[in-house]
């Protein structure tokens, strides 16, 4: 058994965004996960699609968009796990 230094103890040393506003910080963000965002709209647009339908009284057309919007969640789920394993694999190379 080699003795060398003992590893760090730590946390780990995260990359450094010099004075990053919201916009820039989005944009970035978009740029290294798009399905992200577009899940989110897609889940919003189907939610308020359902809302609408309930309230003028196609209970038919409201049940449809409410399970589409778990789909849309799920979909939106997935793509940030994706998103999220991606940048780990990348941060180890």
């Amino acid at each position: 058994m080699a003795a060398g230094p003992p590893p760090p103890l730590g946390p780990p040393v995260l990359p450094a965004f010099p004075e990053e506003g919201f916009g820039e910080k989005f944009m970035r963000k978009t740029r290294e996960n798009p399905l992200v965002p577009l899940g989110c709209l897609c889940t919003v647009g189907v939610l308020t699609y359902g809302l609408i339908s309930f309230k003028r009284g196609n209970t038919r057309q409201s049940q449809l968009m409410m399970r589409a919007r778990i789909l849309a969640q799920g979909f939106t789920f997935a793509a940030l796990l994706g998103g999220m394993a991606v940048t780990a694999l990348k941060s180890r190379q």
